[in-house]
């Protein structure tokens, strides 16, 4: 359960001068776990975070708020069951009741044939560059500021512009500990700034973002021009003819795409039949190449535009891990349990996603393009084929055609069919990389994409 509270109010779980627990804090609380557990096994997790954000809509600030929560999993194991149980009251009494009340459920849940050990000490990498102070302790006047960058030219427009942003600054920190004698904490900051605009009449709409381990980052008076830019120029769309064209994708589209990728790379799906990366007959593809050659995905919490938490859910270090490389599958993810079964290294679970760049830039692109699309975002995007990795979804918020390479016209929005798989194998530039504004599951560094053939279905009447 969260809480909204005031910035000022003094914090009753951890040191009043701690924006999030602090790692001999959170170590405290595992510690009163471990010594209050009578069940065979017992992991602890503690989780605590405070998010600061503002939003603003029809061209004026609408609330502002900091959100504040910290809780305590216990998971306890008693033979081959198991069982976890939640609290955010950190006192000891109720760090007692949540352990008793974990052990009781133990007893009655059924056998876990899959059941592993818990993990034992690890080595692991130091984060500590991925807090920015800065960013946790940031004054909502300071946020304040950096929306009058969207509200103020949209204000000198006499509405004709209607601009909604969210501006959102977080701090988190998470620590495991068990029985086994493993104890892992990292804490880390984000920064994110998101904006839409809309034209008078209702026919354009602009959408830029941009996300960062620290406020300071971020390009506040760049994201506001962008999508202003994009809302102006996309007045009066026209339609085209759906069909397959060469698609110029920007970052954000890219990661809305390809960031759905990580789910599929799991080695038991694969090896089980389940999955586009499963042989014909039996097996897995690594080692055949499923995209273009100039294709490299990688996970890594440890690169500067990402710097996340180095550690999976269970404890387990994260290192770089290369899924394709060069076009190759190379790498799959092998959880703990499919790796005691197949005798695998486990990798552990990514909470980040990096496509390669390349040093064709936006506007290389366009003038190398006798006639595409260049699309901002997708958007509404759902699964249609799991075994084609296949999707449907919308562009959004600033599409365009380009004909003998230049920008000519904005055009209405479409629907597409399309699986990253097929994007990435027809692939014919790639630009920088940023890191995206994603509303997904983990951080995501994507370049501007130039590909052939992307599958447009029919035509959207939506803005």
């Amino acid at each position: 359960m969260s809480r909204f509270v005031d910035a000022r109010a003094p914090r009753s779980l951890f040191a009043a001068d701690d924006v999030v627990i602090s790692r001999a804090d959170a170590q405290q609380v595992i510690d009163r776990v471990l010594r209050l557990s009578t069940a065979d096994a017992v992991q602890a997790v503690v989780r605590s975070s405070r998010t600061r954000n503002v939003r603003f809509a029809a061209n004026q600030l609408s609330t502002a708020g900091v959100v504040e929560d910290t809780t305590l999993v216990v998971m306890s194991y008693i033979g081959k069951k198991h069982s976890a149980v939640t609290t955010n009251d950190l006192s000891p009494e109720s760090v007692e009741r949540t352990v008793r009340k974990a052990e009781a459920i133990a007893r009655l849940s059924p056998d876990d044939p899959e059941l592993l050990p818990l993990l034992g000490p690890q080595q692991l990498r130091d984060t500590s560059a991925a807090w920015d102070e800065e960013t946790a302790t940031l004054d909502a006047g300071v946020v304040t500021a950096a929306a009058n960058t969207a509200l103020a030219p949209a204000r000198r427009s006499g509405s004709m512009l209607s601009v909604a942003g969210f501006l959102v600054t977080g701090a988190d920190a998470i620590a495991i500990g068990n029985s086994a004698g493993h104890f892992a904490y990292h804490r880390g900051t984000n920064a994110n700034y998101t904006l839409t605009v809309r034209t008078d009449d209702g026919t354009g709409s602009g959408w830029s973002g941009e996300d960062a381990v620290a406020w300071k980052q971020l390009d506040f008076a760049a994201v506001s021009a962008q999508a202003i830019e994009k809302s102006t120029r996309s007045r009066n769309p026209v339609a085209i003819e759906p069909g397959r064209y060469t698609v110029i994708l920007e970052p954000q589209a890219v990661g809305d795409l390809v960031g759905l990728m990580p789910r599929y790379f799991n080695a038991r799906s694969a090896d089980e039949g389940r999955s586009p990366f499963s042989k014909a007959g039996s097996g897995n593809r690594l080692g055949e190449r499923i995209v273009a050659s100039m294709v490299n995905l990688v996970s890594d919490p440890f690169d500067p535009l990402v710097l996340t938490q180095p550690f999976d859910g269970d404890g387990l270090p994260l290192a770089r891990q290369s899924w394709i490389t060069n076009g190759v599958l190379s790498t799959l993810l092998v959880p703990r349990s499919w790796g005691a079964r197949r005798n695998l290294t486990p990798t552990g679970t990514p909470n980040n996603i990096m496509l390669g760049g390349g040093s064709t830039t936006r506007e290389q692109m366009i003038a190398g393009t006798e006639r595409g699309v260049l699309v901002t975002r997708l958007w509404y995007l759902r699964e249609t084929d799991p075994r084609a990795m296949s999707y449907t979804g919308l562009t959004r918020d600033g599409t365009f055609l380009i004909e003998n390479g230049k920008i000519t016209r904005s055009i209405k929005n479409m629907r597409f069919n399309e699986s990253p798989l097929f994007l990435l194998n027809n692939v014919e530039a790639l630009g920088p990389v940023r890191r995206t504004a994603s509303d997904g599951p983990g951080t995501q560094v994507m370049p501007v994409l130039k590909a052939r053939d992307f599958n447009f279905t029919s035509l959207s009447e939506a803005v």
